[in-house]
């Protein structure tokens, strides 16, 4: 939906509401782990919550680490209204917008995630930036959440009748389409059982709310199907983890800033500069990107995930690939991080990629040249040799990065910054003291 002026946005949204005999309308928000937070109001309710918002407990947005009780405002974005498809339509229909969080005297709440996105993107349009991102978010469906038990032993792009749930994937690409978001690719990935339903290209804060709404739609057209689906990083020893590569670009204008016909492989200064700044700063913004311990049961060599800090045009072993110039698709010209992982919050993994990747630029960063072999099977010593480092091994050590991070306390702010490296804390010392399922088989017998 094209953004219009506020009192326009408002009187569509009230006239949308009333021509669908809408009755419910959700206020959607995002705690600071990116776990999507919900309260309903009735229609009746609508006017006044477009002009002055929607009071409710601001402790809900801290994730583990709540604080006591607090009074927030849910501000709705009017250009964020959509019918929800699976709920009834014909009568007593359900909406939903998107909100900011305020505190109740009207002024932002710095613990807003969304709030973050908007700061960085401010510094971007301030250099002359629009900052574009196509996410390409990886998912298992399972029998049931109790375990995971495929639904098909299919494979990459294995159509019928491998790929038991290609009715799913399409009902899913349907549903989001009804509610405003473009779909370009919808397939079975490596793995058994796993997915990937890739969204157009579009600016990254559009995307960010796009990517809470396609985690719920494929979730909830799971549920209706009698199934589970889910982001989780690495749910089956063995196999490959899901991924959310981040294509990347930034545009000037029309103009795409990445793109220079006379560049090395068609990239302009400012997009090597990028490459560079995402290359430096990467281990520091991994607890952003990959921010549960499962992530790093992904993060391992041998599988699709990437875990040296190298990049390329052609090689998908590397942290940042540079997808190849085709002549006339100088829109197109994009880089694509491969670390992240779609259990993230996405609207501070935009963040603190746009910050490293604008530090590059203003630091004037150059990338080392480009790495084509497969670093996987490069000995430790020719990884050396060639300067090629890793990213972080555990949520210990990725944290350890971050809370050092002058560039992510920056991008982040102090709220959501503390906030952030303190759930992750209760996290790691949850898992820290926890006796497994491996410790019991593998020690007990012998010990």
């Amino acid at each position: 939906m094209p953004a219009r002026k506020k009192d326009e946005s408002k009187e569509y949204v009230l006239k949308m509401a009333k021509e669908n005999d809408v009755k419910f309308i959700r206020l959607w928000f995002t705690d600071i782990l990116g776990i999507l937070k919900s309260f309903a109001i009735t229609v009746e309710e609508l006017e006044g919550a477009l002009e002055e918002g929607m009071g409710f407990d601001g402790s809900s947005i801290e994730g583990f680490a709540r604080i006591d009780e607090s009074d927030m405002v849910a501000m709705p974005d009017p250009d964020t209204f959509q019918i929800l498809p699976w709920r009834p339509r014909e009568h007593n229909a359900v909406a939903r917008m998107f909100c900011d969080v305020l505190k109740p005297g009207g002024e932002p709440f710095e613990g807003d995630p969304r709030l973050v996105l908007k700061k960085n993107l401010k510094k971007a349009a301030d250099l002359g930036y629009t900052y574009y991102v196509g996410p390409e978010l990886e998912y298992f469906y399972f029998k049931d959440s109790a375990g995971t038990e495929f639904l098909d032993s299919g494979g990459y792009f294995d159509l019928t009748p491998l790929d038991a749930a290609t009715d799913l994937r399409r009902e899913t690409v349907l549903t989001l389409e009804q509610m405003g978001i473009g779909v370009e690719y919808s397939h079975h990935e490596v793995a058994p059982s796993q997915h990937e339903i890739d969204m157009r290209y579009t600016d990254a804060l559009t995307m960010a709310d796009s990517v809470m709404t396609y985690r719920l739609v494929v979730k909830q057209v799971a549920i209706n199907n009698g199934v589970y689906a889910t982001f989780m990083p690495k749910p089956v020893f063995g196999i490959n983890g899901s991924g959310m590569h981040v294509h990347q670009s930034l545009f000037k204008g029309d103009r795409n800033a990445f793109f220079d016909p006379k560049g090395k492989y068609y990239l302009s200064k400012v997009a090597r500069s990028y490459v560079a700044g995402l290359l430096k700063y990467a281990p520091e913004i991994t607890a952003i990107n990959n921010q549960w311990v499962n992530s790093y049961k992904r993060l391992v060599p041998g599988y699709e995930a990437p875990v040296y800090l190298s990049w390329a045009k052609r090689n998908r072993s590397d942290l940042i690939r540079v997808p190849e110039y085709r002549p006339g698709r100088e829109k197109a010209t994009r880089i694509e991080l491969r670390s992240p992982d779609p259990a993230c919050n996405p609207y501070l993994c935009f963040s603190v990629m746009l910050a490293a990747g604008l530090k590059g630029i203003e630091d004037g960063l150059e990338p080392p040249e480009p790495v084509e072999e497969n670093v996987y099977e490069m000995t430790e010593a020719q990884r050396a040799a060639r300067g090629i480092k890793t990213l972080p091994s555990s949520l210990a050590e990725a944290l350890q990065l971050t809370e050092k991070s002058k560039l992510v306390k920056e991008a982040l702010g102090d709220h959501v910054f503390n906030a952030f490296i303190e759930n992750k804390k209760i996290e790691w010392d949850r898992y820290r003291i926890h006796v497994t399922k491996y410790e019991i088989e593998k020690y007990l017998p012998i010990l």
